[in-house]
């Protein structure tokens, strides 16, 4: 009997209302949750919206026959796995193989044995929770991949990819990208002062404001060590900056709370944008929001600066002296 918590659902497709009724009446009987379908559309309709845990599927059906339902559910990669248990009054091989190839993952022929029918029912759910559970686990692993452990944004190999996946998009559409680059201004006397733990949940934290600020379309990333990329489709240098400025508004006043004590911390951003004349590529995208950066920690923290803006035009220059002499990011002693 069907005596977990959740209660499979079992949809019964077939076109003689006796036949539904009576596996309706039996199966429910030993706890299952039921639905029926009088024919292969509504079945098909029926599993799009509310996907069972098993189909009973007749063969024999006017217009469209049990398997071809089969054949296009099992063909469906939006849905997940469904185990399909046919019903076949002829029982011949041959049918049952044309059914298998159709996708079936078992059959019974009638007239039902319905104690057979309840140890294949009971098989193939234990299938359907194994397949289920391997899903699970493979979504979990594929999330592990590309997501930054302790703050559960993406990591930098992920985001290169949503760059270089979203910069190519504004090109060939002609719309605005902004990124964002953010650095917790001396975050390494966080770790000194108060210890790893309280660096680690300043991290976490910050990553946390960063997720409710943003849009559902705009994606967050751990560009490296305390540093962090937003970026921001269909936004224009102006609303980059004025973004950047909500969250370091956000972080200013943020009481950021560890095991032991609390503290307070600000950041420091820099904001560039395509389209501008002198970005063409991700590359020079990315360089021109750490060289924003980069200015922005020059000129004391807790600042938000614009590519190309007056007070990067006007401390530009100490930042191509830093790069030429290989301290700035990428090899970098940019100050904390």
């Amino acid at each position: 009997m069907a005596t977990e918590a959740y209660a499979p659902l079992i949809l019964i497709v077939d076109d003689h209302p006796d036949n539904v009724e009576v596996l309706r009446v039996r199966l429910g009987a030993l706890g299952y949750r039921i639905a029926t379908a009088g024919d292969g559309e509504t079945a098909l309709t029926m599993v799009a919206e509310q996907p069972p845990d098993l189909i009973l599927l007749d063969v024999m059906m006017p217009h469209m026959d049990g398997n071809e339902v089969a054949k296009r559910i099992k063909s469906d990669t939006t849905l997940p796995f469904i185990p399909i248990i046919m019903q076949t009054a002829l029982d011949t091989t041959h049918s049952k193989v044309t059914g298998l190839e159709a996708g079936a993952d078992d059959y019974v022929t009638k007239p039902i044995n319905y104690a057979e029918l309840q140890a294949r029912m009971n098989s193939a759910l234990r299938l359907k929770k194994a397949r289920d559970e391997l899903a699970a686990k493979n979504v979990q692993l594929a999330e592990m991949a590309i997501t930054d452990s302790l703050t559960g944004v993406y990591n930098r190999r992920h985001l290169d990819v949503l760059l270089d996946e979203m910069f190519e998009h504004s090109l060939r559409l002609h719309e605005y990208l902004a990124l964002a680059m953010f650095d917790i201004d001396h975050f390494k006397r966080v770790n000194d002062n108060f210890g790893h733990q309280a660096g680690d949940a300043v991290l976490a934290q910050f990553s946390r404001l960063l997720k409710h600020l943003v849009r559902d379309i705009d994606r967050i990333g751990r560009y490296g060590g305390e540093e962090f990329v937003v970026l921001l489709p269909g936004t224009g240098l102006d609303a980059g900056v004025t973004f950047a400025d909500r969250v370091r508004q956000e972080v200013e006043a943020h009481r950021f709370e560890y095991d032991g004590g609390a503290l307070k911390c600000t950041v420091s951003v820099g904001v560039a944008a395509w389209q501008h004349p002198g970005i063409h590529t991700r590359q020079n995208l990315v360089k021109a929001a750490d060289d924003s950066l980069y200015v922005a920690k020059a000129l004391g923290r807790n600042k938000v600066i614009r590519f190309a803006g007056p007070e990067f035009n006007a401390n530009v220059k100490d930042v191509d002296d830093q790069h030429a002499n290989g301290t700035a990011s990428g090899g970098a002693a940019r100050p904390g």
